[in-house]
């Protein structure tokens, strides 16, 4: 059958505007967000139910061609950028919310509905879907899943993978697994679904995923301080802990990145000079109607050279758009090589001193960016260009940074990836750094499931010996 009778056969499943071949309208599914690497696939499916989706992976898997799954495209590690002549599948079309419970505390979305879509019909029934980050506007549920997102959340309610009950996946010979349900407790063998969480599409496609909710954050109070060190940071973190209090996120920002925001952030107020190395940005919150979390807030940082706590909605989301704001900010003021590491906690100093001294040592001319969710211990970390430096002279400049970094974080008892991913972008970091009984696991596993390697081909897993 030739490629012409194959987009026919195809268009047959999901409808012929389903099935996107122009240049043009193909090139937004050739890359993520990174813009690193492209691909250019054969075509661009579009299904717009599980059914339809498990059709196309069935004809595709008797065809032998590859698959690669999209969804907001917003990753950063390459996962879901194509190799040349195979079909994405995007399941941006497969986008409803098919119940809320708000007694369960639970929802079922589709994947193809973004993580804000999804808070928001959370917040519709009084709840809360606690997983939060930057991109949360145009990432897809699937692609949050499928990569484990964490987000500045993670210190209260963990990453993606502990916010599911349960999933719909088409498998890749196009069987779907229906495991959706909604209960907390069930031991009736292995838990399926965390096969395919941070799986990165390489064992089949997540069409759907029940979620669990939580309580709404009726009192929230949110404080940005001035810090001496990473280790001052981690006082405060220690303090609130200790005396219990209700901790939604504690971010680490150095002071590169402010005054990167602010000489880029467009209508952007910093509430006091940037004195300090670095900066902490706070937030206790809890669905108490009458607590108390400004006194224990105050007391914990009023050893602050600077802090202001938010006196207001407006201000509390004016306190966060400096953090938002940073990708777009340091990418404006000049190239960057950025890794994505987790150490525990109480490493995090350590960790970040020992790049720091790192970078003195092979790349004097660079900057320390960094930038993370040190309550949890992910920080991410960049080294960045003198300003006017050409991206792809800086990239060689910078070869061999990514081996140096990830080395660091498992030598202090961490993770070369936190929460963005394998994709192509670490797969030399998996075959170097992982413990290689996981890794012959991992691969006995894909083997199982994808005897043919058709599922997103290339991405997570080194090749197989």
């Amino acid at each position: 059958m030739g490629a012409t009778d194959r987009l026919d056969a195809l268009a047959a499943l999901v409808g012929p505007a389903q099935v996107l071949t122009a240049p043009e309208a193909v090139a937004p599914y050739s890359c993520d967000w990174s813009a690193r690497d492209h691909g250019t696939p054969l075509a661009v499916l579009r299904p717009g139910t599980t059914a339809e989706v498990a059709a196309c992976v069935g004809r595709l898997a008797a065809w032998g061609l590859p698959m690669v799954p999209s969804g907001g495209r917003t990753g950063l590690v390459g996962g879901m950028t194509p190799a040349d002549g195979a079909v994405v599948i995007s399941l941006e079309r497969l986008n409803r919310i098919r119940d809320v419970d708000a007694r369960d505390m639970s929802l079922v979305a589709e994947s193809g509905a973004t993580v804000q879509a999804v808070q928001q019909a959370a917040e519709a029934v009084g709840r809360l879907f606690p997983l939060s980050f930057g991109a949360e506007g145009s990432a897809q549920l699937g692609g949050a899943l499928s990569t484990n997102a964490g987000g500045i959340r993670t210190i209260r309610w963990g990453n993606a993978r502990d916010l599911v009950l349960g999933l719909e996946v088409v498998l890749p010979d196009g069987r779907v697994l229906h495991d959706l349900r909604r209960v907390r407790k069930d031991n009736s063998g292995y838990a399926l679904r965390h096969l395919f969480i941070g799986a990165e599409g390489t064992l089949g496609l997540i069409t759907a995923a029940a979620l669990k909710l939580a309580p709404p954050l009726r009192v929230r109070e949110t404080a940005l301080a001035a810090v001496a060190s990473p280790a001052a940071a981690l006082a405060i973190l220690e303090g609130l802990q200790a005396d219990g209090a209700e901790l939604v996120a504690f971010e680490l920002i150095n002071r590169e990145i402010m005054q990167n925001v602010a000489k880029h952030g467009a209508r952007v107020r910093m509430p006091f000079a940037l004195e300090s190395p670095w900066y902490v940005l706070v937030e206790l919150g809890t669905g108490a109607r009458q607590a108390d979390l400004r006194t224990p807030l105050e007391a914990a940082l009023a050893e602050c050279q600077d802090a202001v706590l938010a006196e207001s909605e407006e201000q509390r989301q004016g306190l966060w758009q400096l953090r938002e704001i940073t990708p777009e900010a340091n990418r404006a003021e000049a190239p960057m090589e950025n890794y994505d590491v987790s150490v525990p906690v109480s490493a995090v100093p350590a960790l970040l001193d020992r790049v720091a001294a790192l970078i003195a040592a092979r790349w004097p001319e660079g900057r320390l960016i960094a930038v993370g969710h040190a309550g949890d211990g992910n920080m991410h970390i960049s080294v960045m260009a003198p300003r006017g430096t050409a991206r792809e002279a800086w990239r060689a400049r910078m070869k061999g940074g990514d081996v140096a970094v990830h080395a660091l974080a498992v030598e202090l008892g961490g993770s070369f990836s936190a929460e963005h991913g394998i994709g192509r972008a670490k797969l030399d970091a998996m075959a170097t750094l992982k413990d290689p009984v996981a890794l012959e696991l991992m691969q006995s596993v894909k083997r199982l499931m994808d005897p043919r390697g058709l599922m997103n081909p290339g991405k997570l897993l080194p090749a197989m010996r």
